[in-house]
């Protein structure tokens, strides 16, 4: 990357509002493209990315909580999703790996709220990996509040007709592609007021080859398909009264050695980085956020309010004003 509603009484993480009301005209969509450390992604050729930082900004961030306390979190791909999408670190949502899943539906997913506060909200979510909405924002289980999201694009890894095994994951590359039009389409045409892309290929590239031309290339895809998505938001809010937030950004780091592996603490591993079109960013954004604070500056910027008992347990804090 060449850088350079109703009304209520509620609190904002890290900041107090009352009597105040939703604006249905925010829209927000998030992209994690996954396992890109700050490292590539700021080496490697990035156009797309690039034009979103131009209009609002670009900054190294961090997953993997704080350092040797309970909250310290696996740099993990479920675990970082999960810390975003709850803005709390593992020891709230419970969510330490890939497998086995158990996730504490205790703490609100940014979906929850925006169905429960704001009911007319529209959300859709567009991925690679079906796991995201049947377990981590627990869709339809009463536990989590038996949310639906209304635009959904998802489950092609589990279908071989349409997407066959292909050597070197690139099926995966194939469904990527595919979800990044999804989720295009959806948002020019219907515009849901909440949206998560997920892509993963280049964490494939990465397991496999480690740090390589092959993982370079993948992240060169990686924008293009980021560049499909900021298209369609720039098409609909050409022609409509809509004012549309992307914010783009990577779930974990790598290994320093071989770049093949992650989970650990090492700074490679902890050290991500984020892109957004945002205006209204507060300095805190270019002091590295935390893969957390990303849940309460989409609230911020959708303008929903959040209940004191949630904003209580955030781990997070907006860097949008």
């Amino acid at each position: 990357m060449t850088m350079t509603m109703t009304t209520a009484s509620v609190a904002w993480a890290g900041n107090e509002m009352t009597n105040s009301t939703a604006v249905a005209s925010n829209k927000a969509v998030f992209l994690i493209v996954d396992g890109i450390p700050a490292d590539v992604i700021e080496r490697v050729f990035t156009p797309n990315l690039d034009a979103i930082a131009k209009v609002g900004g670009y900054t190294r961030a961090e997953v993997g909580g704080p350092l040797n306390d309970p909250a310290e979190t696996p740099t993990v791909s479920a675990p970082g999703y999960m810390s975003l999408v709850t803005g709390t670190w593992a020891n709230k949502h419970n969510v330490y790996g890939n497998a086995d899943l158990a996730p504490n539906y205790d703490y609100w997913n940014l979906f929850r709220l925006a169905k429960a506060v704001e009911p007319p909200l529209e959300t859709g979510i567009f991925s690679t990996w079906t796991d995201n909405r049947t377990i981590l924002l627990g869709a339809g289980l009463a536990d989590a509040g038996g949310v639906t999201i209304d635009f959904v694009a998802d489950g092609f890894e589990t279908d071989p007709q349409r997407f066959p095994h292909a050597p070197q994951d690139r099926h995966i590359q194939a469904i990527d592609r595919h979800v990044a039009a999804e989720a295009a389409r959806v948002i020019e045409q219907q515009g849901p007021d909440l949206s998560w892309v997920y892509l993963q290929y280049t964490d494939d590239v990465g397991h496999a080859l480690g740090d390589s031309p092959e993982l370079d290339a993948a992240v060169e895809v990686m924008d293009q398909l980021v560049g499909t998505v900021w298209s369609a938001v720039q098409a609909r809010a050409a022609t409509q009264s809509e004012d549309w937030l992307i914010l783009v950004t990577t779930d974990h780091g790598r290994d320093l050695h071989t770049g093949k592996d992650h989970g650990g603490q090492s700074e490679r591993e902890r050290t991500t980085w984020m892109v957004t079109n945002s205006q209204r960013l507060l300095p805190s954004f270019y002091q590295r956020p935390a893969i957390v604070d990303i849940y309460p500056s989409l609230a911020r910027h959708l303008r929903i309010p959040v209940p004191a008992s949630v904003a209580a347990a955030l781990d997070g804090r907006s860097f949008i004003e």
